[in-house]
């Protein structure tokens, strides 16, 4: 049924949690896992000011290394049960990024996470996955996770 699965993670309790469960739709289906990490520009700009000595690194550049570590720990996960990963780091506004690489990856499906947060939470600052659904076509499983 399931082809190509796209997993969105950043590396969150939240993230862990929708993790284990993309594997395991991955194992059961023999698809191949696509793991995206985004690192997101408007946290880069916020940090940044954009301007930088010339060769010099910027704050996005320890945002990649965290995106790097985060598939390398789905990788191994994933080899444990002979998934295929096929690993991305982009950057630009999260929400948007998945969209375009799930249509780009032509993916059968999305598997996000989320934390559970209370109502006004969500009204004031909104989250991630609440603007992918808003914007894919794409079936996607929402994992959530309990926030401590």
């Amino acid at each position: 049924m399931y082809d190509d699965i796209l997993l969105s993670t950043d590396g969150t309790v939240a993230s862990e949690d929708a993790t284990a469960h993309a594997i395991d739709l991955a194992r059961e289906h023999g698809a191949t896992l696509h793991v995206l990490y985004v690192v997101d520009e408007s946290v880069v700009t916020a940090y940044s000011g954009d301007e930088y000595v010339d060769g010099a690194e910027g704050p996005e550049h320890g945002l990649e290394e965290i995106g790097e570590e985060t598939l390398d720990a789905v990788r191994a996960d994933a080899s444990d049960v002979g998934v295929d990963v096929v690993g991305t780091i982009r950057h630009g506004d999260p929400a948007e990024t998945i969209v375009e690489y799930a249509d780009e990856a032509d993916t059968d499906l999305l598997v996000l996470g989320t934390k559970r947060r209370s109502e006004e939470y969500r009204t004031l600052l909104g989250s991630v996955t609440d603007r992918v659904l808003r914007l894919t076509s794409r079936p996607a499983i929402v994992v959530k996770t309990e926030v401590s």
